[in-house]
């Protein structure tokens, strides 16, 4: 028995890890759809904002840290507009 701790999964939220971020990437899913570069800035930005709330995220090793890239879905577009209108 190993007193070693497993990996890390860097395909789900880890605040961990997170602390260690020091870029951000956004992809978009198909199910998006096509979108304005004013609307993909501004969902990146709140979506980045709160990454444990993301359906995919993913941390990659960089050389100083971690970068998370987070695949915006259209789930994730329906949350940020149920929250939006609900703090409105």
């Amino acid at each position: 028995m190993s007193l070693r701790e497993p990996m890390a999964d860097y395909t789900k939220y880890d605040p961990r890890v997170d602390s260690l971020v020091m870029e951000t990437r956004t992809l978009w899913d198909p199910s998006v759809g096509q979108l304005s570069d004013e609307d993909k800035a501004w969902l990146a930005r709140i979506i980045h904002q709160h990454p444990e709330q993301a359906v995919h995220i993913a941390y990659d090793r960089s050389h100083t840290g971690f970068t998370r890239t987070i695949t915006v879905t259209a789930e994730d577009i329906a949350r940020i507009y149920r929250q939006r209108v609900a703090v409105a």
